[in-house]
Parts: structure tokens; sequence; C-alpha cells
């Protein structure tokens, strides 16, 4: 289902590596609690797509959110859905492998 979800402008590995390291940006992992359990990035919080509009309650809207998933298109729906919540700053990474690669 989310593989067919339009997936939009991603943010490059090396801006979010940027956006991280000396913007504050929350890493916040879409996919599963038992493929977060797999192994994420260092920092990364999980918050299930299908969850993710607790993130109002849990993820602070002053600093930019880069959400990522396997592929994309979760990710894609986890940044529609914080945006509608008043999110400003919310980038897709796309893939948890285009971060660990750079």
């Amino acid at each position: 289902m989310f593989g067919m979800f339009n997936q939009g402008p991603q943010i490059d590995c090396p801006d979010a590596r940027v956006l991280v390291h000396k913007h504050g940006a929350q890493l916040v992992d879409v996919r599963s609690p038992a493929e977060h359990a797999g192994g994420s990035l260092p920092g990364s919080m999980n918050l299930p797509h299908d969850r993710v509009h607790v993130g109002v309650e849990i993820l602070d809207k002053s600093k930019p959110v880069i959400v990522f998933c396997a592929s994309g298109g979760r990710s894609a729906h986890a940044k529609s859905v914080l945006e509608s919540l008043g999110f400003n700053h919310v980038h897709n990474l796309g893939s948890i492998h285009k971060y660990l690669s750079c």
C-alpha cells in the first residue's frame, strides 16, 4: 500500500547529516518495532507510521524532523501526517540504507 504512495522529494543524505549534526534534527524511524529492533540509525526514535500522529506529543516542533523507513513509502506518509499536525520542517529521507551508505 505505501509503496504506491507519492514519495515526493527526498532529502539527500549529506543534507540530512548536516541537519542532524548542526541543527539537532530528530531522526524518526517509521518502520515497525521489529524492524527498528533489527537495526536503525544511532539516535533515532521508533514511531511506527501507523502511530505517527502521536508525534505531536513526543517530537519538538521547533526542531527539524527527518523520517525514514525501508524504501520511502511509509516515511512519505509519515511526513504528510506530521505536516498536517503543524510540523513545518519535516524531511523524508526515504530508505534507511541511504543514510547508512553516505
